[in-house]
């Protein structure tokens, strides 16, 4: 029992964590997904969802602040893959790839100007910040609360990729991109929505990180957004219930190894387990397996 409650703090923020990283994690796989690219710019997003609660929660109240920053970082979705992406749909996939991480340096050295290199603390959010305690272990109560919003939000993101018209055209884009492009499917407005998508997710789980971990720097984004990356390749990049369980995986080892007392190497980890599952798994967990075409 003594060790039960010792690790379920742990075990907890582990799940919590996890939820986060899945979060993020969906917006990389779907990206790839759609054009076989990777959005390095992804943790950047989540970084400013952030520090847009932060300013404009100066202003107005959290329970307006916070629904304008996930619509105001959809919006920087939308800008990003119109600016980074669409003049390069034809070009070759590396200037693509040097785009986007052009675009990542872009927002961090904007946000370093607008913050001044000081680390702004997010504010604390009525009922989702407060600490409650569970079988004699204290945590806060969006540890408890960011699993089923990532449930939902996942069973929502399901519905619209299987039953909505613009998901219909989200999976046909993903089996055959040139096919879809034939056969009528409005490619530009199918990938801004992929775009879209993906950031209002990174921007409600940056809401449930930074209630929890409240220091907010421009380069914060740069590990949640890698581990996310991570989380989506281990589980199969392309896979949504791939890169969920991915990171669940991912979130609640990390924080059993600092149960531990080995924190050191928590992230070491990630990157350790990563190697891994790829050296007899290439495609990751649930991804696709190549074909080759004759």
């Amino acid at each position: 029992m003594g060790f039960f409650q010792t690790n379920l703090p742990y075990l907890l923020a582990g799940i919590s964590t996890g939820g986060q990283y899945a979060l993020i994690a969906i917006g990389y796989t779907m990206v790839y997904g759609i054009l076989r690219l990777i959005n390095f710019a992804h943790g950047d997003v989540f970084m400013c969802a952030a520090l847009m609660v932060i300013y404009s929660s100066s202003y107005l109240p959290l329970y307006i602040s916070i629904p304008i920053a996930i619509v105001a970082t959809g919006l920087l979705g939308f800008a990003i893959e119109r600016v980074a992406y669409k003049p390069l749909r034809t070009a070759p996939r590396m200037s693509a790839m040097i785009s986007a991480i052009g675009m990542s340096y872009l927002i961090q050295n904007l946000a370093l100007y607008v913050t001044g290199g000081l680390t702004k603390y997010y504010p604390p959010v009525p009922f989702i910040s407060d600490s409650i305690e569970i079988f004699g272990a204290m945590t806060k109560r969006v540890t408890v609360i960011t699993p089923f919003v990532t449930l939902f939000l996942i069973i929502v993101l399901v519905s619209i990729i299987k039953y909505t018209k613009i998901g219909i055209a989200m999976r046909a884009v993903s089996r055959d991109f040139e096919t879809a492009q034939l056969m009528g499917v409005k490619i530009n407005s199918v990938i801004s929505a992929t775009f879209v998508i993906g950031s209002l997710l990174a921007a409600i789980g940056s809401s449930l990180f930074f209630s929890n971990y409240t220091g907010v720097t421009p380069t914060v984004g740069g590990m949640p957004g890698l581990k996310a990356f991570v989380a989506a390749v281990f589980g199969g990049i392309g896979s949504i219930p791939g890169a969920v369980i991915g990171a669940f995986i991912i979130g609640i080892c990390e924080n059993l190894i600092k149960g531990m007392g080995l924190t050191t190497f928590s992230d070491a980890f990630t990157f350790v387990l990563l190697i891994v599952v790829l050296m007899f798994m290439p495609t990751g967990l649930f991804g696709e397996k190549a074909t080759d075409k004759v």
